[in-house]
């Protein structure tokens, strides 16, 4: 009889254990299913009117193989990617890496313009108008950046702006060791 009187108590506790274990975790680290998994097929239509000359036209799962790469979904309504936007120029400019980027739902005017103001880093850029191509590689918002090795199988996934303490101490060594 007295046990009842004890349950709230002890469900109580074991709720609590996990919320405090849950304190401790990095949110910023979402695993994904995707992880070791080739990208999601898709294909996207080029930023219309973007004044960077491309070899292509627009960006395609298919452009992910053969070179480490790194693919950067963002949004120029987006706060973060403002932020993480000089993170990957030196990225992209001083590492030397491959950087694409996915144009999360974003009027092609407004984007081009904050590229215009803040540098366009991107080797390709992708216009993800209606958001499908986002949904298949799992993003949860703006902005996320992806890791992807030679064989087109994503290897890291970053949620949020990218730091430079990120990019020194995770994204360049992974990139340096999936490409050797």
């Amino acid at each position: 009889m007295r046990l009842r009187y004890f349950l709230p108590v002890i469900a109580l506790l074991v709720l609590s254990v996990f919320f405090f274990m849950g304190l401790g975790r990095d949110p910023s680290v979402v695993p994904s299913p995707l992880i070791d998994k080739p990208v999601p097929a898709f294909s996207l239509p080029a930023l219309a009117g973007r004044e960077k000359d491309v070899e292509t036209d627009g960006l395609a799962s298919s452009d992910l193989r053969g070179e480490v790469s790194v693919v950067n979904v963002f949004a120029s309504w987006c706060a973060p990617c403002r932020v993480e936007h000089p993170v990957l120029t030196r990225l992209a400019t001083e590492f030397g890496v491959s950087l694409h980027g996915i144009n999360y739902k974003n009027d092609p005017d407004e984007a081009r313009a904050w590229l215009a103001r803040l540098g366009d880093p991107f080797r390709r850029i992708g216009a993800d108008r209606d958001g499908r191509a986002a949904i298949e590689l799992g993003v949860y918002g703006v902005p996320e950046t992806f890791v992807i090795d030679r064989d087109g199988r994503i290897r890291y996934r970053h949620v949020g702006p990218l730091t430079p303490h990120d990019l020194e101490n995770v994204v360049v060594p992974l990139i340096r060791e999936v490409a050797q």
